[in-house]
C-alpha cells in the first residue's frame, strides 16, 4: 500500500477538491517535459509543469503479479511543448513518466509520486496523439534466450558476428540529396557501390529532423551520376531535408551461405545451418528406400 506524505494524507483526508495530476516526461536523450491537468502552472521537485499543453488521462487498467499494468494519456501538438514532428521522430519513444498527485494550492509541499511507468507505442489521434503508458513491470514478459533455427541471430558487425564493418564501403557517410517519396529517398556523396550493395541492410540520420532514427532497407540502386537510390521498408515518419547527414551499412540475409560467401565469416555464424527441417524429423522409414548406413540429411 503507497504511503502519502503527512502534510498530503491530511489534505486528502479533509475531503478537499484542491488534488490535480501532473506528469513528469523524461526523454531517454534527458530532454524533460512537465504537464498538469490543473489550469495553472505548478511547481514541485524542481520542474515546472504547464498546464494545458501535454497529457490528460483517459484510462487506465492494472493487474496482479507480473502483468504489466497501463495506461493512456492523450493531448494536443503544442509548439512549446510537445510538436507533431517530436513525435513522429520518436523522441518521446521509450521515455520516463513519473505521475504525481498534489495538492495545486501548496504543490511544492504536498504532492507524491504515484506511478512510474515508460511510454510506449504513441500514435495520431484525431488533432492531437495518444500515448500508451507501460508500468516497468512488462519488461519482465520479454522473451529472453535464444532459439534453434538455421539462421543467423547476430546482428552484423556486433560482438557475436565479429565482422569488420570498416572495410569494403560496408559503412558509409553521405548526405540525403532528395525525398521521392515516404518510402524512397536518394542519397549523394557515396563511393561507387553495385544495386543491391545495401541492400537489407540500415539508413542512420545523424542530424537534421530524424537525428538518430534508424531505419531497414529494402533495396537499393547502383551509384548513377553520384546518387543512389533507396528503398526503404516502412515509410518515413517525418521528412528528411536535403542536405541531412546519414550512414548506410551494408544488410545480411542471415545465410550461411551469405555469411561465408561475402563476408568470409562462417566460423563466427550464429545459427544452426545443418539443422534438419520439420519434413526431415516427421519422415518415416519407406520400404523403397536403401538402408545401408550412409548420410540420411546434407
Amino acid at each position: 500500500m503507497r504511503r502519502l506524505p503527512a502534510a498530503l494524507a491530511a489534505h486528502v483526508a479533509t475531503g478537499e477538491t484542491t488534488l490535480s495530476r501532473a506528469w513528469r516526461v523524461t526523454c531517454r536523450d534527458g530532454f524533460q517535459l512537465g504537464f498538469t491537468e490543473h489550469d495553472q502552472r505548478l511547481i514541485f521537485a524542481g520542474t515546472v509543469f504547464e498546464p494545458g499543453a501535454g497529457f490528460a488521462a483517459t484510462e487506465a487498467s492494472s493487474a496482479s503479479g507480473l502483468a504489466a499494468p497501463g495506461a493512456e494519456v492523450r493531448g494536443g501538438f503544442s509548439s512549446e511543448a510537445i510538436t507533431e514532428d517530436d513525435l513522429a521522430a520518436g523522441r518521446f519513444d521509450g521515455a520516463r513518466v513519473e505521475c504525481f498527485l498534489t495538492n495545486w494550492q501548496a504543490p511544492e509541499e504536498q504532492h507524491a509520486l504515484i506511478s512510474l511507468q515508460e511510454i510506449g507505442e504513441v500514435s495520431r489521434a484525431g488533432p492531437g496523439f495518444s500515448a500508451e503508458l507501460r508500468s516497468f513491470a512488462h519488461r519482465l514478459q520479454q522473451a529472453e534466450g535464444r532459439i534453434y533455427n538455421r539462421r543467423c541471430d547476430a546482428d552484423l558487425g556486433d560482438d557475436r558476428c565479429r565482422v569488420n564493418m570498416d572495410i569494403g564501403n560496408r559503412r558509409v557517410a553521405g548526405v540525403v540529396a532528395e525525398v521521392l517519396a515516404a518510402d524512397r529517398l536518394t542519397v549523394s556523396g557515396l563511393p561507387g557501390v553495385g544495386e543491391g550493395h545495401f541492400r537489407l541492410g540500415h539508413l542512420r540520420f545523424d542530424d537534421g529532423l530524424l537525428a538518430g532514427k534508424r531505419l531497414a532497407i529494402e533495396e537499393s540502386s547502383a551509384v548513377v551520376g553520384g546518387l543512389l537510390t533507396l528503398r526503404l521498408w516502412l515509410p518515413l515518419e517525418a521528412r528528411p531535408g536535403a542536405g541531412d547527414a546519414v550512414t548506410l551499412t551494408v544488410g545480411c540475409d542471415k545465410s550461411f551461405a551469405t555469411c561465408r560467401a561475402i563476408f568470409g565469416n562462417p566460423l563466427n555464424f550464429r545459427g544452426f545451418p545443418h539443422m534438419p527441417g520439420s519434413d526431415f524429423a516427421y519422415s518415416y522409414v519407406s520400404g523403397d528406400s536403401t538402408h545401408d548406413g550412409g548420410v540420411l540429411y546434407r
